[in-house]
């Protein structure tokens, strides 16, 4: 089997190739691909590359993420979010490969009492989410898919709202965060692993898939320093408070009945990833690792 890897470089396409690796899949079996080796918007580029790997298995990660930044820059979004996937479907489909595409919560409106089922209409809100959903859209023209969709991400290699907050923590003894956003962090490494075992089945379509569990950012973040040992102030505020230029989703709650149907496992509670998401970072020679060892000691 041989697997081609988008965005390796990011918090999810780094896991995906270490959980592969864990696997005994050897290097020579797997190709990770960053806009270096492969610009997915280049549409001659992706079909020879994919045509002269022959993957069995797509890992579609790559895609525009600054969320806030896309409300400037619709067309390059698009251009990465949507035209990105649909060359990536459509290469996929050209050599008999599965194709795994990470979606998103903000493809919803976030207006919904409840948790959201995977057949809910879509209505996405800001540039970020509507070209995410058009990507999905292109990607399930294609037979043999998994569309998995995430939330509130963190991995070991790359920024996220964890080392953010640790940083944070060193110049402030207070903070203002969100709290009428409610939703489930996702935990790469734990994401990883469901992947490659979605990949090892036929059983496509489209799943949810974060750590177990429900909060808002400033239940988040008072997590993080309560179980950091990190004395700090959180003031929970209303999204309106916080201006930002895309819209959020106010309700990011899935539903994993999904998962449960096709006999996958669902993610572990989001407290426990957090937990063993620093004991990652206090292995590694960072400025959050760091803090986090200070106040281990107790300094």
């Amino acid at each position: 089997m041989k697997y081609l890897v988008t965005g390796y470089k990011g918090q999810l396409g780094y896991d995906v190739v270490r959980e592969l690796k864990n696997r005994n899949v050897s290097d020579s079996d797997i190709y990770p691909m960053d806009i270096n080796d492969m610009d997915i918007t280049n549409r001659d580029q992706v079909m020879a590359k994919v045509n002269e790997i022959k993957p069995d298995v797509i890992f579609h990660n790559a895609a525009w993420t600054n969320v806030d930044g896309a409300e400037d820059m619709q067309e390059a979004c698009e251009k990465v979010n949507y035209l990105g996937a649909k060359n990536m479907a459509d290469a996929a489909k050209m050599v008999g490969a599965k194709i795994v595409y990470i979606s998103t919560d903000y493809v919803f409106d976030g207006t919904k009492d409840g948790m959201y089922e995977i057949d809910d209409k879509p209505n996405p809100l800001s540039v970020y989410g509507k070209t995410k959903y058009q990507g999905e859209e292109a990607v399930r023209d294609y037979e043999k898919h998994f569309i998995v969709r995430i939330s509130w991400v963190f991995g070991i290699n790359g920024k996220n709202f964890i080392r953010t907050m640790l940083k944070l923590s060193e110049s402030r003894d207070e903070l203002n965060v969100v709290a009428d956003q409610v939703g489930s962090p996702t935990y790469t490494v734990d994401l990883a692993k469901l992947l490659v075992d979605m990949v090892s089945t036929e059983k496509y379509g489209t799943y949810h898939a974060n750590n177990e569990g429900f909060c808002s950012w400033a239940e988040f973040a008072k997590y993080i320093f309560e179980s950091s040992n990190i004395n700090m102030k959180v003031n929970p505020i209303p999204t309106k408070d916080y201006p930002q230029k895309a819209t959020r989703p106010l309700n990011s709650k899935l539903s994993k009945k999904s998962l449960d149907d096709a006999g996958f496992n669902r993610l572990p509670n989001w407290m426990d990833a957090v937990n063993r998401y620093k004991e990652e970072l206090i292995n590694e020679d960072s400025i959050e690792a760091k803090i986090l060892i200070k106040h281990r000691k107790g300094e």
